[in-house]
């Protein structure tokens, strides 16, 4: 058994209607995913399954999140050890934990990524690439800027975004 970190990337269902973090545990174990454990409410699940490559468990996570659900949702998959790396990596790990965010891929971003966002982002604003992921230090509050508009699949790719303080939650959650 290997434990995997899934990112959902919106829990919202419909007007006024969330994905309770215990029908997302339920959901998961439905599926044959074992110990599925959520931190905070916005979608977030540590669980154990047999290895399989992220791409196929997000298959299975997300084909089951519509039978449950009755929507699509993105999901993103990492293993215990990538998750770790990624939490490692932060690149603004001295700044603020809700103020620092990154926006997990599904694929690897480039670096040329970063060019357009850059001149769009407040001077204020630190963006890095690192390890394919979107990192950012908002050195405020992330609501009041402009480049959120921009964070779009759409735009960038199928992805999430979590602060870091989520992050290391869930690195210690992985123990």
């Amino acid at each position: 058994m290997a434990t995997y970190v899934a990112l959902l990337h919106s829990i919202v269902l419909g007007p006024g209607r969330r994905v309770v973090m215990a029908d997302l545990r339920a959901m998961a174990q439905d599926a044959g995913f074992a110990d599925a454990r959520t931190l905070v409410s916005t979608g977030n699940l540590v669980f154990a399954a047999e290895d399989a490559p992220v791409c196929v468990i997000e298959e299975r996570l997300e084909t089951a999140f519509r039978a449950r659900f009755g929507k699509h949702v993105d999901i993103i998959v990492c293993t215990a050890g990538d998750w770790r790396r990624l939490a490692a990596d932060n690149p603004f790990a001295e700044g603020e934990g809700g103020n620092v965010v990154v926006r997990v891929m599904r694929k690897p971003l480039a670096e040329a990524a970063l060019a357009p966002l850059a001149r769009i982002a407040e001077p204020q604003i630190r963006l890095a690439v690192v390890g394919g992921d979107l990192w950012f230090d908002f050195a405020g509050k992330p609501s009041g800027t402009k480049l959120l508009s921009h964070l779009t699949t759409k735009k960038l790719g199928i992805g999430t975004t979590r602060n870091a303080n989520t992050v290391n939650g869930l690195c210690a959650m992985l123990g």
